[in-house]
């Protein structure tokens, strides 16, 4: 996390879907899963990306892991030896070496493995795809890695009905580490699991990341999961990125009133205090097809301008940058609620009336 050179920097990344065609087979309409989005990774940090179902996260995850392919922009991803290799330009064949080094931990613990295939060939099957190992070297490896993650390497011979949801979880997991990444998507890795599990696979994500030098980006719509594990939070809208700051600084000072609205969903721990401060934000989602103009959160906003908001693009955020940033017109003269220490949890809102200097 010393390092000033990010260890993935995302610039003007574009994912557009085909939703409609003509007569003629020609694609007229697209909808948009991902907008023009600057992001930065530091080596070594867990970057946390939050936001609502559909905003675009998981679209995000896989455009850097090149399940998708995107429209747009560019994934500049640093080798060791300090060169940038475009992973968005690549073809195919190019990205064999880099599927090694980035990897995808899927979401759900159930679906996301064969039935069909034992442990030995789930966790080992990127070792025999890349052609780093077959045979007893194999093995060895499989059973090393089961170990990491807190499984019996006798267990490679099962299959995956035999195990929980938490364990199943962690043969994802191992699957995802055995060929030695360096970067690795986490995709709602715990969004699938007990609450009582969840603290688990937590845990041994930190631990594995302190082992093997591993840079996380967490996606995630639980805000307390991503308080307790990440050093930086990104927040999504839309297909966009309208905040990035430090975990602790977003959390307290918010800068962009989507931020505020997801904040105030946090649960909290006094009874008294539940649903106090909720913020509940217009139903009127704006269209993937055919996105507003000015603020796409302009339409939602309770503290949006029409002359300003829905006529001018906000400020967009730099990807490098370290700093809290905020993609809205009137960030610097909001005063925003964010999550309380202490007790008391979210502080009451103050009237909105008030929250512009």
């Amino acid at each position: 996390m010393n390092d000033d050179v990010p260890l993935l920097d995302i610039r003007g990344l574009t994912m557009r879907f085909p939703v409609k065609k003509n007569m003629f087979g020609r694609v007229t309409r697209y909808a948009r899963a991902v907008e023009n989005v600057d992001l930065a990774i530091a080596r070594g940090e867990t970057l946390g990306l939050v936001g609502e179902s559909g905003c675009g996260k998981t679209t995000l995850g896989r455009c850097i892991v090149r399940t998708h392919r995107p429209v747009g922009g560019s994934i500049f991803y640093r080798n060791d030896d300090g060169s940038a290799a475009d992973l968005a330009a690549l073809t195919t064949k190019q990205l064999r070496p880099y599927q090694r080094e980035v990897r995808l931990i899927f979401q759900d613990p159930f679906s996301s493995l064969n039935p069909r295939m034992t442990l030995l060939q789930i966790v080992g099957e990127p070792l025999h795809t890349q052609g780093i190992a077959r045979g007893s070297e194999l093995e060895d490896r499989v059973a090393e890695m089961l170990r990491r993650v807190g499984l019996r390497p006798e267990y490679m011979r099962r299959y995956p009905h035999a195990f929980s949801g938490g364990e199943r979880q962690r043969v994802n997991i191992a699957r995802a580490l055995i060929p030695q990444p360096r970067l690795v998507v986490a995709d709602e890795p715990v969004s699938a699991l007990d609450v009582s599990v969840r603290a688990q696979i937590l845990n041994l994500l930190l631990e594995l990341q302190e082992e093997l030098d591993l840079t996380y980006l967490f996606i995630s719509h639980d805000l307390s999961v991503v308080e307790s594990i990440c050093h930086r939070v990104a927040v999504m809208y839309f297909g966009s990125i309208v905040e990035t700051a430090a975990t602790s600084d977003l959390y307290t000072q918010p800068q962009h009133p989507y931020t505020e609205a997801l904040l105030s969903a946090v649960p909290q721990p006094d009874p008294r205090l539940r649903g106090s401060g909720r913020i509940r934000l217009p139903d009127d989602l704006p269209d993937p097809t055919d996105p507003p103009a000015g603020c796409s959160f302009h339409t939602r906003c309770p503290y949006a301008r029409p002359d300003t908001c829905a006529v001018g693009d906000p400020p967009g955020l730099h990807a490098a940058a370290q700093d809290h940033e905020a993609a809205c017109h009137f960030s610097s003269q909001l005063h925003l609620t964010g999550v309380a220490s202490g007790p008391e949890g979210l502080a009451p809102q103050k009237d909105l009336a008030q929250q512009y200097e």
